[in-house]
């Protein structure tokens, strides 16, 4: 890895297949910034495992399902780290340092928190470790001394909350860890099948796991013009469901088919018809890449052991200095 390059780090959990929306929403960012930073990719497992701790089972393949879709859709592991969080130690150790000097009322007042509270209401996620997920983040990004975490509009306060350990970490004991940034990319906005987030919760998501056939049914359910009643309606494409995707993934084609929406020159029906046509031939090669990639699983398997290799190595060195820092190397 090139050492003269800025750092990324950046992970997701293996609490389900992945979507369209983890495609535009993270992946797609991912593949830009391997060809520019030092990438350090994650499988977040342990904060899957706080979330899913009644039910662990399907953890485990979930993180090869993950893995090969980020490989299918242009993550290569020759450029970017690719590994598995607790595959390296060191995560739970500097997790430990971090929860000594982290105040509760920090964690406490994290608005992802309670708003995970108010909304999770099928498992009990009042623990301990729920609690102190967000030192266990700044763990996994100071780790790595990231110089950027890509986030959203609304993770940056958890981003802060980093910053905000890392400071104090520094000013107690000695500089070791520097402030990570945001990289604020301009996200395209995709919606579910129903015009909800997209969210495996809500049923409402097309998965790469999905066939031919479960993709096509999927796109004819699609939520489409809410104003237009009859075929003969003049459509508004700004407002529909179906042509926010045609923008998404298929830009070329909207000069095309928008005058035929408005104009009424084409139906809802035959509109989201062309759409899962033209959008499932774009999208087979990753699905064909991604089911050979999971037939192969001693090349995943490799692949996630050299990332652990590589991710350990700068994870070792991290945590040395910080226990050098901290005055708990004996000597």
């Amino acid at each position: 890895m090139n050492q003269s390059k800025k750092i990324v780090l950046s992970g997701m959990r293996p609490t389900g297949c992945l979507h369209l929306g983890h495609l535009v929403g993270a992946i797609n960012n991912w593949v830009k910034l391997q060809e520019e930073y030092s990438c350090f990719f994650m499988v977040a497992d342990w904060h899957a495992l706080m979330s899913e701790y009644e039910n662990p089972s399907n953890i485990k393949n979930y993180i090869f399902d993950n893995v090969a879709t980020w490989i299918a859709c242009g993550i290569d592991p020759d450029k970017s780290v690719i590994f598995v969080q607790s595959g390296v130690k060191e995560h739970l150790y500097l997790n430990m340092f971090l929860s000594c000097l982290t105040p509760l009322g920090w964690l406490e007042r994290c608005p992802t928190y309670k708003e995970q509270l108010r909304e999770i209401k099928d498992r009990d996620i009042q623990t301990y470790a729920f609690l102190g997920y967000p030192v266990l983040q700044a763990a996994d990004i100071l780790l790595y001394r990231a110089n950027f975490v890509p986030v959203g509009q609304d993770q940056i306060p958890h981003l802060e909350l980093t910053r905000e350990i890392a400071r104090r970490f520094n000013n107690l004991y000695k500089e070791t860890f520097p402030e990570p940034e945001a990289f604020l990319s301009k996200v395209p906005k995709l919606l579910g099948l129903d015009g909800r987030k997209m969210s495996k919760s809500y049923g409402n998501t097309i998965n790469f796991s999905d066939s031919k056939d479960e993709f096509m049914a999927k796109m004819q359910k699609m939520f489409t013009d809410p104003k237009r009643i009859k075929l003969a309606d003049s459509g508004h494409p700004k407002e529909c469901n179906v042509f926010s995707y045609i923008s998404v993934f298929l830009p070329e084609r909207t000069k095309e088919l928008q005058p035929l929406c408005e104009n009424a020159k084409i139906g809802c029906t035959e509109c989201k018809k062309k759409l899962s046509e033209l959008l499932y031939n774009k999208l087979e090669p990753i699905f064909v890449k991604r089911q050979s990639i999971l037939k192969d699983k001693k090349t995943l398997k490799d692949i996630l052991e050299e990332g652990k290799k590589r991710a350990s190595e700068t994870a070792g060195q991290t945590l040395s200095d910080a226990m050098k820092a901290v005055s708990l190397v004996y000597e």
